[in-house]
């Protein structure tokens, strides 16, 4: 897998709804009501990213969840941070 160019990378997030890309990564932060449902959500963001292998880097503040997307293995953004993305939008949507 190959990283994105920068300008492969923001044809793409035209896609994703409330996504950025900033330090090599692309970031995203939800507010629920309560920890419960962070943490709901976080669990089956857990499920799909295991299933894809690919594991995001994020921060879970009681009802505040911050996520950061890249590939670690070639040291930027691919397709498959696009794709769990999108899976992560269609979970928290």
């Amino acid at each position: 897998m190959k990283a994105l160019t920068e300008l492969q990378i923001r044809g793409q997030l035209k896609e994703l709804k409330d996504w950025e890309y900033n330090d090599n990564a692309l970031q995203t932060s939800f507010e629920f009501k309560d920890f419960k449902d962070a943490f709901s959500v976080m669990t089956r963001i857990a499920f799909e990213a295991e299933k894809m292998n690919h594991h995001p880097n994020w921060s879970n503040v009681y009802n505040y969840l911050e996520i950061s997307l890249n590939t670690h293995d070639v040291d930027g953004v691919t397709e498959k941070d696009f794709q769990l993305a999108k899976i992560i939008d269609d979970l928290v949507g």
